[in-house]
């Protein structure tokens, strides 16, 4: 069985920034993805607040490039679904739904899923009607009325984007005011088919093939009321994916606790992106996380193999 220096689980800006600094250190390096590379990046449709891209680029477009850039270092990417990873002395197991893998080294970078609400009718409207894509299907929604859940920067950012398409957008926000930073809120008052309705939050998904209405409630006074709507995009947080490691320490959320080398709390295992504990989630820390995590991968196999 081949031996890899590093296998690093999850190909997102963090995963791939680890693979590009790895295997361009000639690390044997597998990176392995679930579905297809990227992460949260595919889901963005404009990046302009990475450095160097003054005019924004779209988050597919850099995902390709990054995809691109670690093959051409001599990654190899393999399509699996990781089920657990043991650790055995000086090698580690990567158990995944096709195969096993073994590895000096293991960086997860395995990222966040986006939260649900939970509420009755979410999961039978998935998919019709029911998104958490802005950027995959606005374009479904033109000329019709939308509604979107959350306050945060997501929300807001992605409420811009669909107003392009949707005849209206009405953001429902569980607050008395939106979180989103203020650049985005200014931005949003431009559009003027977006509107925002405080102190709500969803109650029940109605509609019979297709998502039809949605009834909502105010937090404050309990009233509910009806919203006849097309789609609905919800953005309400975010849930790290860390259910198949049950060896290194999460915080009471699920995010993995590391030191600023990338380093948890296992030897030989290291993790980046938004799936460790930190403070500031964005694609440029993702990135940093990542090299970080492969020099101190690199790091330990000449200190320790």
């Amino acid at each position: 069985m081949i031996i890899y220096d590093i296998i690093i689980v999850g190909a997102g800006s963090a995963g791939l920034s680890a693979a590009i600094y790895a295997s361009r250190a000639k690390l044997k390096t597998l990176l392995l993805e679930k579905n297809r590379c990227g992460g949260h990046l595919l889901i963005i449709d404009l990046l302009e607040n990475y450095p160097g891209f003054y005019k924004g680029i779209s988050g597919f477009d850099f995902a390709i490039k990054l995809e691109m850039q670690a093959k051409e270092f001599g990654t190899e990417i393999i399509y699996d679904d990781v089920l657990c990873i043991e650790n055995k002395l000086n090698v580690k197991k990567v158990i995944t739904a096709n195969s096993i893998y073994e590895s000096r080294t293991v960086v997860i970078a395995t990222g966040t899923s986006l939260k649900k609400t939970n509420v009755l009718g979410e999961s039978k409207f998935i998919g019709r009607g029911v998104s958490f894509c802005a950027v995959c299907d606005a374009p479904f929604y033109k000329n019709k009325d939308v509604l979107v859940i959350g306050g945060g920067d997501s929300a807001v950012q992605e409420s811009i984007h669909i107003s392009k398409f949707a005849n209206s957008v009405t953001i429902i926000c569980k607050n008395d005011k939106l979180k989103a930073i203020k650049v985005l809120q200014d931005r949003m008052l431009i559009h003027k088919n977006i509107s925002v309705i405080y102190n709500a939050i969803p109650k029940e998904f109605y509609g019979k093939e297709l998502l039809e209405k949605v009834t909502i409630m105010d937090v404050n006074t309990q009233q509910k009321k009806d919203l006849k709507i097309n789609g609905v995009f919800i953005f309400i947080g975010l849930i790290p994916n860390t259910h198949f490691i049950s060896n290194l320490i999460t915080n009471e959320f699920g995010y993995i606790l590391t030191d600023e080398n990338m380093n948890t709390s296992v030897s030989g295992f290291f993790a980046c992106g938004d799936v460790r504990k930190k403070q500031l989630k964005q694609v440029v820390t993702a990135v940093s996380d990542g090299v970080q995590a492969a020099v101190s991968a690199q790091n330990y196999i000449e200190e320790n193999i």
